[in-house]
């Protein structure tokens, strides 16, 4: 079943909030041009987001031969672990930019979060990412960590490799993880969600060409936008885990949302859809919005329902 839930703004200056994101955001963009380095694009990425972490021990290590970290909270229980992705269009995040994120859902959900480094594109195109997040739930299985005890969690672009992730798993005849958590997640390369134009005008951000743009970059000159493991709309859905996905009522990719959410339900996953219309896309990445710290909790909830269903199971 799919439950469907739409929350309204959750206090008087949410809108102003959002507002002031916006602007944030638009200033790292007006800086970009044609000549802008990838390395530069990066750096800046990283910048905006870098200062908002607070500061925990860093162990840095790797999963699977991926540069990874763990993101622990004070209390977090040992046993329950969440595989983060990242997003950013595949060519920009990292741990560093979602540090501050992983540290917040390490509190929301009382675990411990697995963060990695995955390859980027241009220089490491699609399959890269979902072999090295591959890679990284593996080697949790590896290390002894039951598939129950493990979630997966990520945003926009993470979030729909999350998905892919899991399909790959499948094919490597490896259990799948306990649930998923999924913040506006990039379902379809290919763009063909009615919310590009029914949203064009409310999404203060991104546009259908720029989509693409990324997708392009993203597959290569022949890669095809249908393909399940860059874009998990057009996969096999049955047999996945629970999964929540939120996500804003101004993004214009918020079809890849609804719609997957549908064809999930249709192939007999439990999943919940969360849409705050006032909201934009991983608006989660900025605490100071009320909507992202009640967003936050739901997810912790949901985890811990899942984490503790597995514990109190056969």
């Amino acid at each position: 079943m799919v439950t469907s839930r739409q929350f309204a703004p959750i206090d008087a200056t949410e809108t102003d909030d959002v507002s002031s994101v916006v602007e944030l955001l638009r200033g790292v963009y007006a800086r970009w041009t044609r000549t802008t380095t990838i390395k530069q694009m990066r750096d800046d990425w990283d910048d905006l987001f870098r200062g908002r972490a607070e500061p925990w021990p860093v162990e840095r290590f790797e999963a699977g031969g991926v540069p990874a970290e763990w993101i622990v909270a004070a209390g977090a229980q040992p046993n329950r672990i969440i595989l983060y992705l990242h997003g950013g269009g595949f060519r920009m995040g990292s741990v560093d930019s979602h540090r501050d994120l992983m540290q917040r859902l390490s509190v929301a959900a009382g675990a411990r979060v697995l963060g990695i480094d995955y390859r980027l594109c241009p220089e490491h195109p699609f399959p890269a990412p979902v072999e090295d997040a591959l890679a990284a739930y593996r080697w949790l299985l590896d290390t002894g960590v039951p598939p129950g005890r493990i979630a997966l969690a990520g945003d926009s672009a993470g979030g729909g490799l999350v998905l892919s992730c899991m399909f790959a798993a499948r094919a490597a005849n490896l259990e799948l993880p306990r649930a998923a958590y999924l913040m506006s997640p990039w379902t379809d390369l290919a763009a063909t969600g009615a919310s590009f134009v029914s949203k064009a005008d409310v999404d203060p951000l991104h546009q259908r060409p720029l989509i693409l743009n990324m997708a392009k970059a993203y597959l290569g000159p022949c890669g095809d936008p249908c393909d399940p493991l860059a874009s998990p709309l057009y996969g096999v859905l049955e047999g996945l885990p629970p999964l929540l996905i939120q996500c804003g009522g101004r993004e214009t990719i918020l079809d890849d949302s609804v719609r997957f959410a549908e064809r999930a339900r249709n192939a007999g996953v439990a999943v919940e859809l969360d849409v705050y219309p006032s909201m934009i896309h991983v608006f989660q990445a900025f605490g100071e919005l009320s909507a992202a710290r009640h967003s936050l909790a739901g997810a912790g909830s949901f985890l811990d329902r899942h984490f503790t269903e597995q514990k109190n199971g056969p």
